[in-house]
């Protein structure tokens, strides 16, 4: 049976707020089994907590927030889902400082990093995935994204359309079959992307005062202006993907069928999620033994180096 999953013990790390341009500081710690991915912001008196899931997002302008009915949030948490759902952790305890999550290099590495040199444990409760039954689309004009039944694990296929000179158009389209190495290798380096003159408006509207060529790649009218350029000649698309499978995590649930989308984004991935949940015919919740884990391909980081712990 594939277990639940969490952190084998705790860390923190710091960095800068992306929107506040502040210090942030995050600690992840071991939670029991069916906890979920629970967030507390400490900064304030008392402190709030949040439990991630898709009804908690209620802002997608520029990252992903979880917002509760009071109006507290916690900020760009898609990349640290992203790397959850590589490892298959789904129960953490998430203490952060401030109203988001440092940004760091404006990728998911970083948290794989963390998660990596802490190591997993396996809980005694099984794993929770949601499979796929019936196609599920949401459409904003041309932009769509869909969900569609898949027998083997999860398949991801996006395209983006950027017409810029450092964006070529064969690089503008991505497929990959999940799997939490290939997720370290070919996703979680990307980098979040924006225009300068983007930058320059949110500057000027007090918006991504953290932005800078050390978290995310910046480009002018005809480049790419970082001197390091990019990680991968298909960085943009990558970082869109990572995206994805950071929105789809917000339930703390592996998915189990194929993704594919036309210039998305986190507003349309969060509707995809809401979609996919809002009728019990598009999906079943469903655990898996390891001889179905293995003939769907699913593996996640650190599978066979696990030590097991009690609820």
């Amino acid at each position: 049976m594939v277990k639940q999953r969490t952190v084998a013990k705790e860390i923190s790390t710091t960095g800068i707020g992306l929107h506040s341009g502040t210090k942030v500081q995050v600690t992840f710690r071991p939670a029991p089994a069916d906890t979920g991915i629970i967030y507390t912001r400490t900064d304030l008196n008392p402190p709030v907590v949040m439990k991630c899931d898709a009804d908690s997002v209620r802002d997608t302008q520029l990252c992903t927030a979880l917002v509760n009915a009071d109006g507290v949030r916690i900020s760009t948490v898609e990349h640290l889902t992203a790397a959850l759902s590589a490892f298959g952790i789904d129960n953490l305890f998430v203490d952060v400082n401030a109203p988001e999550l440092p940004v760091l290099d404006g990728s998911s590495q970083p948290f794989i990093y963390l998660f990596e040199s802490v190591g997993t444990v396996e809980l005694d409760a099984p794993k929770r995935f949601f499979r796929v039954l019936r196609k599920v689309r949401v459409e904003d004009k041309e932009k769509w994204a869909e969900l569609n039944p898949c027998d083997d694990g999860f398949k991801l296929d996006l395209t983006i359309d950027f017409n810029h000179p450092a964006m070529e158009k064969d690089l503008q389209h991505f497929s990959f079959d999940f799997s939490g190495r290939g997720f370290a290798s070919e996703l979680s380096r990307a980098r979040t992307f924006c225009f300068m003159r983007d930058v320059e408006y949110m500057h000027a509207h007090n918006l991504a005062l953290g932005g800078s060529l050390e978290n995310a790649v910046v480009l002018d009218d005809y480049r790419v202006v970082n001197p390091d350029g990019l990680r991968y000649p298909n960085e943009f698309v990558k970082h869109k993907m990572l995206d994805a499978v950071g929105d789809l995590y917000m339930e703390g649930h592996s998915i189990l069928g194929a993704f594919s989308a036309y210039k998305t984004g986190h507003t349309l991935n969060n509707r995809l999620l809401h979609a996919l949940l809002s009728d019990s015919k598009n999906y079943e919740v469903v655990t898996l033994s390891s001889r179905e884990q293995e003939n769907a391909g699913i593996d996640f980081i650190g599978s066979n180096v696990m030590h097991f712990a009690k609820a």
